[in-house]
């Protein structure tokens, strides 16, 4: 080759070479100024995916394409076909039950493996068998149950809207967004739902031993995964039905430049006879969180228990 063509066959070969560059260096995993995978940002966790699997799939663990297509186009024709539908009337005249569809999100899409389940372990993708005191512990009190409602406390958590969400992650009926704040030595969760806001510490630093609303997380580094585990609960995890002796153990693993995966192990022996694991998807959301204001102008405390008094009343005066 002549001195007078190499130049030009080296910018021919750089110019070649630039977008695989590129495409290359957008694949990899963002990292903070510190060295480790940027967590920050808005992440959306609504799934079609079931935590449990559903007996029609039997032991088969992943969907076909086609099978998770037909349940994404089904989820997105069936919110379309609910906004359009007229609000349900009583005889009465008068619009009850609980939002109508238009306030619902559940997503339109499974998660990122095509898995039948969140659950992952055990095989079955479902939740190992109870204990005696697990079938037995718990009962939901307010409107969640059967109990009677004699005083604001016999009202549930939820009812109060004191309820916590986010331990571990878990796709509700809508506000399914948290957003995460890291430092070198934390990582704060702010979830959308009922405003729950964890603090955890990134340091091998001994627990307290206090039990928390929240528990008491440490966090550490494993490769470019990080673990958060958390003990020390002073109540029950409503939304897996977990006991204050449950010991969670999360793991953040960000895979590309707009996923999370999220897995989760949680062991209870007071509630469960083996420990079980769930791996949830967390997909970078540009929007930005909505307050969810449940108490502010929520008269349903008050009117629950006056209902429970006007049934005490009526079952008086028919006696």
């Amino acid at each position: 080759m002549s001195a007078s063509h190499r130049p030009v066959t080296i910018l021919l070969a750089l110019a070649l070479l630039a977008p695989v560059t590129a495409v290359a260096q957008s694949a990899e995993t963002p990292r903070t100024p510190w060295g480790v995978p940027d967590l920050n940002g808005v992440w959306d966790f609504r799934t079609l995916t079931p935590l449990e699997r559903p007996e029609r799939y039997g032991d088969r663990e992943f969907l076909t394409e086609e099978e998770a297509r037909t349940l994404e186009q089904g989820a997105v024709e069936q919110n379309e076909a609910a906004d359009r539908a007229p609000a349900q009337r009583t005889e009465a005249g008068g619009s009850i039950g609980a939002y109508n569809r238009f306030w619902m999100d559940f997503g339109t899409e499974v998660v990122e493996t095509r898995r039948t389940s969140l659950i992952v372990d055990p095989p079955n993708g479902r939740r190992p068998p109870r204990t005696d005191e697990g079938r037995t512990r718990f009962s939901a009190p307010g409107s969640f149950g059967s109990a009677p409602l004699e005083q604001i406390e016999d009202l549930s958590y939820f009812d109060r809207c004191l309820g916590t969400t986010g331990l571990p992650i878990f796709p509700v009926a809508y506000n399914n967004n948290v957003q995460i704040f890291q430092t070198e030595h934390h990582l704060v969760m702010l979830v959308e739902m009922l405003n729950t806001t964890r603090i955890i510490p990134i340091t091998d630093r001994p627990r307290g031993g206090i039990r928390q609303w929240l528990g008491d997380s440490r966090g550490r580094w494993e490769g470019d995964t990080l673990v958060v585990e958390t003990t020390s609960f002073d109540r029950w995890l409503p939304l897996v039905g977990a006991s204050r002796e449950a010991h969670l153990v999360e793991r953040f693993t960000r895979v590309g430049s707009g996923v999370i995966e999220y897995e989760y192990t949680i062991e209870d022996p007071t509630i469960w006879t083996a420990p079980w694991t769930a791996v949830q998807t967390l997909r970078q959301n540009p929007l930005p969180l909505f307050e969810n204001a449940c108490h502010e102008g929520n008269y349903a405390a008050a009117n629950m228990l006056a209902g429970a008094r006007r049934d005490e009343a009526a079952a008086e005066a028919s006696r």
